[in-house]
């Protein structure tokens, strides 16, 4: 069984940072791509990085890049989503995500919410003005 649990969200002021955490359990390598969402209450969920699970190249929003950092710790089981410069606008419910068996020959640059077979519980982040 696929366990997603995320960590590291909360409040801070714009221009600040925080590091996001995802503990995985039970994700195999029928998983090709890991993930983070986040969504906005009323909004639409928005992928914000992606990343393959077995190494290679990572992919980001447009609004997100140059600020966002998504890495992963193989030994520990752990996805990262490293976040700087943070705006008011970076103000969201962030998801861990990853991909299953039938998104197998899905690039990861072009996974998108559907693609997707497991999800974390989400992770607060808030920034203030």
């Amino acid at each position: 069984q696929v366990r997603l649990v995320e960590s590291g969200g909360g409040s801070v002021q714009a221009g600040g940072s925080l590091r996001l955490a995802c503990t995985t359990s039970g994700v195999t390598d029928s998983s090709r791509c890991m993930a983070w969402f986040r969504r906005v209450e009323g909004k639409e969920r928005e992928v914000v990085a992606r990343i393959y699970r077995r190494g290679g190249n990572d992919y980001y929003v447009d609004s997100v890049k140059g600020r966002f950092i998504i890495s992963q710790d193989s030994a520990k089981n752990t996805l990262y989503l490293q976040m700087y410069n943070l705006k008011p606008e970076d103000t969201a419910m962030y998801y861990c995500a990853a991909t299953g068996p039938r998104a197998r020959s899905v690039p990861c640059y072009s996974a998108t919410g559907r693609d997707i077979d497991y999800w974390g519980l989400g992770t607060q982040v808030t920034v203030a003005p």
